[in-house]
């Protein structure tokens, strides 16, 4: 059944974004392959769709198109950078604040030389903490689950942002990340590309590692005569 409402978000650089419907009380998902207008779709546009059901995944817009063709030409918010839109449409604008959100971005190279660096540390520090018993013995296999469940964490909020169903609270993330699952959330920033470009997340991100890796260097650096504390 053809239904009508306005695009409330659309992500140019992934190429999906979210319609309201009509009666504003759902949110469907759509993306740049399903949009039939002949420029990049932009917020703020009314369009009409055919809705379908994908799995467990939530309702999915196909067929998308401006019911003014026009409008959608001319909309001032369109993305620019979409593959349906010229580069000479973005305006000066929106390239200065692409360059400044580029420039803010750490360098990739560096960065996951970095990561990957601290997690061979960090596992180091695991099973010879383990090995030597100065730190528990349970420690590595918990970590080894805990870094399978935030993997699963990341995932499971990427699915929900894109069917805009109930995301998961970006506090759980960073505690899951502080109590040790930092390997895999980084990971899954990469390889699902999720959470990887919002700078205030990435910063108390790093901060959750400093903290989790100063935490476990401590406790296996402490005095021999020193016991461990009891939680442990």
């Amino acid at each position: 059944m053809t239904q009508t409402g306005e695009v409330i978000r659309w992500d140019a650089e992934r190429g999906f974004g979210f319609i309201a419907t009509a009666d504003g009380r759902r949110h469907v998902f759509f993306h740049v392959r399903d949009f039939r207008g002949g420029a990049a779709p932009g917020v703020g546009l009314r369009v009409g769709f055919e809705e379908i059901q994908v799995g467990g995944k939530g309702p999915r817009a196909m067929d998308v198109r401006p019911l003014n063709p026009a409008v959608a030409a001319a909309s001032p918010r369109a993305a620019a950078g979409s593959p349906d839109a010229p580069r000479s449409s973005a305006s000066p604008a929106h390239r200065h604040h692409t360059s400044r959100a580029h420039a803010g971005d750490p360098p990739a190279a560096n960065g996951a030389a970095l990561a990957r660096l601290l997690m061979l540390g960090w596992l180091a520090l695991l099973v010879w903490g383990a090995w030597s018993q100065r730190l528990p013995a349970w420690l590595p296999p918990g970590a080894l689950l805990l870094n399978g469940a935030t993997y699963l964490a990341y995932a499971g909020d990427k699915r929900a942002a894109q069917s805009g169903a109930w995301r998961t609270p970006e506090q759980t993330l960073h505690l899951l990340a502080l109590l040790g699952g930092w390997p895999a959330a980084w990971w899954a920033q990469q390889r699902l590309r999720h959470k990887s470009r919002k700078l205030a997340f990435r910063q108390r991100y790093w901060v959750t590692v400093l903290l989790h890796c100063t935490a476990l260097a401590l406790l296996a650096a402490r005095p021999a005569w020193l016991p461990l504390p009891r939680v442990l």
